[in-house]
């Protein structure tokens, strides 16, 4: 019975380290950027690690261009990708590698 309550209070220590370690990582990415260009460089998406656009440059020589907003929608989820790659990357390094469900 001893060995499952001392099994048990390593359970629960270990889960509080990953919450404490999560939130820390949180924080951590909400001060990191990722940035993505276009192939041919004229637009610039920055995005922090918490999702939040913060900055778009657009080239004036493009500003007419009737694909502008295609150029930048897939820039954006380029840069949206690799933040969320990097979240699940350190999620993994928090958790062992574990699967908790609604995490990300």
């Amino acid at each position: 019975m001893f060995g499952s309550l001392g099994e048990m209070a390593n359970m629960i220590k270990k889960a509080k380290e990953i919450q404490k370690n999560m939130a820390a990582m949180k924080e951590e990415m909400a001060r990191t950027e990722f940035s993505a260009s276009s192939p041919d460089q004229e637009v610039v998406v920055v995005v922090s690690g918490d999702f939040q656009i913060k900055n778009i440059k657009i080239a004036s020589s493009i500003a007419g261009n009737e694909n502008l907003g295609s150029i930048v929608t897939a820039t954006t989820n380029s840069a949206l990708a690799a933040a969320k790659s990097a979240m699940q990357s350190k999620m993994q390094e928090i958790t062992g590698g574990l699967n908790i469900p609604g995490l990300f």
